[in-house]
This record gives structure tokens, sequence and C-alpha cells, in this order.
């Protein structure tokens, strides 16, 4: 294989859903100095040989077997896009020695990731990047950078208004599959599904494996993320709450969302302290009918606040609004910062730079462990305080909240 520093690296994607269409494989056609799309792969035969075509990918280079693509193709690295739990696609690309970009969720359970942990190659640089893309925000960047000078955040504030997934995308024009996928892949993944419920919530209601598994550690592990860029890390959980409200007025329908967040999506509250004395407030709530994602940052510290506005993560190239408030004599000051570097394509770089350079980025299996804590602490912490029967790892949790 070629491994010159500026060759572009060769990937293989699997998963060819929303995320895929509407942000990566735009990106990478733009971007071959970076990398080059060495293979795509998805249970759906048909969905793989449209978007090959679309974005100019032979069809010998197009698989319905993950297993498939890593033995065939000439890959330097895959970037997993699939749905669910990526753990084992994983560890079947560190098996083969490939570099892996991993998009949200990692993993639903600690043992997960420490089996990765445990089976993470020596590929002479990191292997894997955790697509974290809120990390390489420019917004976020200067944040932290403000943030190092700082020596008495109060509190951080952090709220998700998600609407539905179908409005978020309405101008991506997605593409499903146009057959139904096989029975037998389907029964698979509704196993693993159990499989994961079970050892991450124990036998808990199908509303708390979706609130843990949909709206914590594949949405709101973000802002944990955030939260670890400005050096104040969520660790315990003082208080948490999940609920779920409704409108007789209201108009959309809460559609494929279903399958993440369950029938009934939750909004969570969750409080705890921070390493310096301050305290962190994480909200996330799911509103139908809001009229688009909104997700805010904000940072109080004794002389002034930042704070983060994001627009929907789909939106290629619209900026996260910084804003700046401090003391300037006996006058406040306002400074709004927008930047539209692209935080995907800063990744994508990274990307890049981890495979080709051996630099680091910005989030590892380390950090997406500390992330999967953090989210089972949340629903431990709801758990005890309501009095609701909770197993698995999450009833590990609870078990060291009465200890």
């Amino acid at each position: 294989m070629n491994h010159s520093p500026a060759a572009p690296v060769r990937i293989g994607v699997l998963g060819l859903g929303a995320v895929a269409q509407a942000v990566h494989l735009p990106l990478m056609s733009k971007r071959p100095d970076l990398v080059t799309i060495a293979g795509i792969c998805d249970l759906s035969t048909d969905l793989t040989t449209r978007i090959g075509e679309r974005f100019g990918v032979p069809a010998e280079h197009r698989y319905s077997s993950y297993a498939d693509m890593l033995a065939h193709a000439d890959l330097d690295a895959v970037m997993i896009l699939s749905r669910g739990s990526h753990a084992e696609a994983v560890l079947e690309a560190f098996d083969h020695r490939l570099a892996v970009f991993c998009e949200k969720p990692l993993a639903f359970t600690l043992a997960e990731v420490d089996e990765m942990i445990a089976r993470e190659p020596d590929l002479g640089h990191p292997a894997i990047l955790l697509a974290y893309m809120k990390q390489y925000d420019p917004a976020v960047l200067e944040a932290a950078r403000l943030l190092r000078d700082i020596d008495d955040v109060r509190s951080i504030e952090a709220m998700v208004l998600h609407p539905t997934g179908a409005s978020q995308l309405a101008f991506a024009h997605v593409q499903g599959s146009a057959t139904p996928l096989p029975d037998a892949a389907l029964a698979a993944a509704d196993a693993e599904d159990r499989r994961l419920w079970a050892a991450a919530v124990g036998d808990a209601e199908d509303a708390v494996w979706r609130s843990y598994r949909g709206s914590l550690v594949a949405s709101l592990a973000h802002d944990l993320s955030i939260l670890r860029s400005f050096g104040a890390p969520a660790t315990t959980i003082d208080h948490a709450d999940i609920w779920r409200q409704s409108s007789a007025h209201a108009v959309r329908d809460v559609g494929r969302d279903r399958k993440s967040f369950g029938e009934h999506p939750p909004s969570i509250l969750a409080i705890g302290p921070l390493a310096g004395g301050g305290r962190v407030s994480l909200g996330w709530q799911y509103l139908p009918d809001f009229p688009a994602y909104r997700e805010t940052v904000r940072v109080v510290h004794g002389r002034g606040s930042i704070e983060l506005t994001f627009p929907s993560p789909y939106l290629m190239h619209a900026p996260t609004e910084l804003t700046i408030t401090a003391l300037d004599g006996t006058t406040e000051k306002r400074e709004v910062r927008r930047d539209i570097t692209e935080a995907f394509e800063t990744q994508l770089e990274a990307f890049h730079n981890m495979v080709r350079h051996g630099v680091a980025p910005l989030s590892g299996l380390a950090d997406g462990r500390a992330d999967i804590l953090t989210c089972q602490r949340i629903v431990a912490a709801y758990a005890e305080r309501v009095g609701i029967n909770v197993g698995g790892e999450v009833g590990e949790r609870i078990a060291e909240i009465r200890a």
C-alpha cells in the first residue's frame, strides 16, 4: 500500500443512509486530495447501485457484505456510518489492520468499548477517530481557547431542541432502499438490538432503552464531547429527569425517528457538578413541530459568558454563532463571531492527518467510553429517583449511587 504522507486515504464506506448521502459522500467527493472512495457497502443492493452511480464508484467496488469489502477492496481505512452499535464493525476493521473513522454511536455498553480498547491494533498511528464533528467546529475551538484563561466557570448549560429527522433532511432528498432488506439481516439486527438492550439496561422498558440509546448515546454525546473540549467533562450526575409530553395541535409525525427515540420520544434534563466547583446542565428535547434544529451551549463565568448556537448539523457551511460577553470598563461588550469553515471537512482533514501523519484525533476510544459512562449515570440517576427497575450496566451505576 502507498503510505506517502501526501497520498489520499483509501476509504471503504459502510452504511449509505442519511449522513452518508447528505454529508460524508459529497464531502469526500470534493476533497480527493484527502480521501478516495475505494469501496461502498450497504445491505440494500439497489441503494448501493444508485449511490455508487451518483458518486462514481465502479461496480466492482460496491458491496452488500462488509466482510467482502474488507477482504477484497484496496483500503487504508473504513468509515462506519451504519445504524446501531459500531463495535463489531470496528473490531472487524481492527482485525484487518485498518484505521477507522467512526460515526456515533461508537457503542452502547462499556464492555463493547473495553473489547475495542483491548484489540486496538498498533498501526504506527492512532487507529480510530470518533466523529464528534462539533469538536472540530471553529466556534468550539475558539471557545475552548478562550476558556483556557478562565478559572471560575460557574455553569455550563447545553440544550438540544430536536425536530423530526425528516424535517431536517428534506433538503437532501435522501434515498432509501427500493426493495425490502433481507429477512435474515433484519432479524440479526433486531437480535443485536435486544442483546445490547439487556446488556445496557437489563429488562427496562423500551422507553428507557430508546432514551438511553437514541437521545443520549447517539445525540447528547456530542455535547459531552464539547464539555471535554472545554476541559470540563461531566462526571457525576446529581439529578436527572426523563419525561414525555404531546400536543393536540401536533402536525409532524415522528416517522422513522421511532426506531431511534421510541414511540413517544422524550425530553431529558441532567444536572451535575463540574470539577472546578461550577455546575453543568444538560438538556435534550424532541419537539416534532419545532421550526428548526437548535442547539446551544452557554458558559457563564465570573467576568462574562461564552455562548455557542449551532444550526442543524446537516447544513454544510452553516456557521455556528459564537457570542462572547465581557465587561469593558463600565460597559457590556458583546462580540459575535461566525465562521463558515465546515466542521465535517476539518474533521476529515484530521482523519487524513491521523492516518498519514500520526496526529492524535480529538476523541478516541477512552473518550467515547467516558461519554457512554456519563449517559449511563444520567439514566441511573433518573431510575433511582423515580424508583424504576433498570439492570445491566446502568444497574451497576445505580448500585454506585447507593454505595
